[in-house]
């Protein structure tokens, strides 16, 4: 087994950020004035083969605020242990002191506060900065994107991906696997992988195509790196028709493939890898499994989860990589391989501060350019928040709230479903709400907001099934995002349950009535996977109620009793 010892000082280039230096006593207005580039970035002499890792950028490339979860439930083999830590737990076991950099970028604690001192992480201009100071140490530093890229922006959704293909690009990635990407249809997909210049790999291995039961994309790619083979494995979201409408591309299966996995890995071995990279969208749990099942593979580049960890983390002789989202990171792996194998590695998680990291002038106009047709349209004022507005969370986030609320008074419903979704830029009170901002949060391709009756019992049963694909404790069949969030409608749910037998109490807040199964309800709520869904856009829904809200205030949501969390 590889020894710990190249990679306890994980995120190096942060050092200062864990308090070590005193990081944690420097005034937060002045944040940064003190953080510096060099410092951010770093350098290292370490191995001979670097790994660049960004995944879920959900199409964002301006910077943007994120709150990082206050809940993130683990359950079985991961409960209590990370990514399922937040708050003090992450900090105490990471060494992070409170109120520091790192924990702002990290955690949710004080988040406002600490927001207004450190501002906004992201942006692609900055992400370039930093790809381009790798490689200038590193010129053939492998650039590796896990996905969601395509998805989650105004831009993106006007030019379905075609504005994130070209970033991109120029960004000078090498390999790329999926997920949202598959919601613009397989037509446009095929478009982009074969015509429409997309210069990266386009893997994965655990896609096929259902009348022929065999691979549609590259399984993987071998790059010569430093003298070495390196095998960079895709692995797409396996659970794309269950998470996502399967009419959108309906000649494809996917799933998890596991014993296709560990065919592909003794493959690459076999044409002389000497390293193996899987680059997933499995999300975290199921990676950690896939390190312990399949044997062969040195690193995973995790994603779909959008955990953002200071440390690899090691199972087995596999080490697990965790790069967060929205552009807030980049993860830089530096590997010892040596003697046919992997001997070592180094890591780095570098978070992308945009006061700090100086924006690249030749991205900065590409980013320009691809957002010019959209930039009056994109910044009206439409309202103003007077709360924190976030949505990462295994329950309701505000944003959520908002959106939940917007559905009730514009849909004239008595309850209100909205997705569990991870991806959307949070907004701090006081700020100003434009239409990008409400894109951020509800850009996709079947965005119909509908209107329908629902009993009880049909309620519970889609509470029951959504919460056992996020709370079953195998997490091979974890399948979802997070829980669905309600408006109008409180809940119990004992996670520790087994399915159909977690969720209980429910009551229409409203009238404080308990839900009768054999009585119908009026629901409201977007996303549905079914096709031909009526109904007007989300973001149209969204933006009326905040017009009409002037202010949008959000009071704290306690609708929902977990139990075991």
């Amino acid at each position: 087994m590889i020894s710990r010892r190249h990679f306890v000082q994980a995120a190096m280039a942060t050092t200062a950020l864990y308090g070590a230096s005193g990081f944690g006593t420097w005034s937060r207005l002045a944040a940064q004035q003190v953080l510096s580039q060099d410092d951010l970035i770093g350098s290292s002499d370490f191995g001979n083969v670097t790994l660049i890792h960004i995944t879920d950028i959900h199409a964002q490339t301006q910077p943007i605020y994120f709150r990082e979860p206050e809940f993130n439930i683990g359950v079985g083999e991961a409960a209590g242990v990370v990514p399922h830590l937040t708050g003090d737990a992450f900090r105490a076991a990471y060494g992070i002191e409170k109120g520091s950099a790192l924990d702002y970028a990290l955690t949710y604690d004080d988040f406002v506060s600490l927001a207004r001192g450190y501002g906004r992480m992201g942006g692609l201009d900055r992400i370039a900065t930093v790809v381009k100071a790798i490689r200038a140490e590193r010129p053939d530093a492998l650039l590796l994107d896990g996905g969601d890229t395509w998805q989650g922006s105004l831009p993106a959704l006007r030019t379905a991906g075609q504005d994130m293909v070209d970033l991109f690009n120029a960004l000078g990635t090498d390999a790329m696997t999926s997920h949202w990407e598959f919601t613009l249809g397989s037509e446009r997909v095929r478009e982009i992988v074969e015509g429409g210049g997309l210069n990266p790999a386009f893997l994965g291995a655990n896609i096929f195509d259902v009348e022929w039961d065999e691979p549609v994309f590259d399984d993987y790619r071998m790059f010569e790196r430093g003298g070495t083979q390196v095998a960079v494995i895709g692995q797409a979201f396996p659970y794309m028709p269950i998470a996502n409408p399967s009419w959108m591309f309906p000649e494809y299966s996917f799933g998890l493939r596991r014993e296709r996995i560990a065919e592909v890995v003794e493959e690459v071995r076999a044409a002389g890898a000497e390293v193996v990279v899987l680059l997933s969208h499995n999300g975290f749990d199921v990676d950690r499994r896939f390190a312990r099942d399949i044997p062969g593979i040195d690193v995973i580049l995790t994603g779909h989860t959008h955990d953002a960890l200071p440390e690899p983390l090691q199972v087995g002789n596999t080490f697990l990589i965790a790069s967060g989202s929205h552009g807030k990171f980049v993860s830089r792996v530096d590997l010892d391989v040596r003697d046919g194998g992997l001997q070592g590695i180094a890591h780095r998680l570098i978070p992308i501060f945009s006061d700090v990291i100086a924006p690249d002038a030749e991205m900065a106009a590409l980013v320009a350019r691809t957002r010019a047709p959209f930039e009056a349209e994109m910044s009206e004022v439409i309202g103003t928040s007077g709360s924190l507005l976030f949505r990462r969370g295994n329950f309701n986030g505000t944003w959520d709230d908002v959106i939940c609320n917007a559905l009730i008074s514009q849909r004239d419903a008595q309850i209100a479903l909205s997705p569990g979704f991870r991806w959307g830029a949070a907004i701090l009170p006081g700020q100003e709400i434009t239409r990008e901002d409400i894109y951020n949060v509800t850009a996709m391709t079947y965005p119909n907001a509908y209107r329908t009756e629902m009993s009880g019992e049909m309620l519970k049963t889609i509470f029951e099934d959504v919460a056992e694909n996020i709370f079953n404790p195998d997490p091979y069949y974890q399948q979802g995002g997070d829980m669905v969030r309600i408006g109008g409608l409180g809940y119990r749910i004992d996670i520790h349950q087994q399915m159909g037998s977690r969720i209980s109490d429910m009551t229409l807040l409203a009238t404080g009535e308990a839900i009768e199964p054999d009585r119908n309800y009026v629901v409201a709520g977007w996303a549905s996977v079914n096709e031909g869904t009526e109904g007007p856009p989300i973001w149209e829904v969204l933006e009326n109620h905040i017009r009409a809200q002037g202010t949008v205030e959000i009071e704290p949501n306690n609708s929902v009793d977990v139990v075991g969390g």
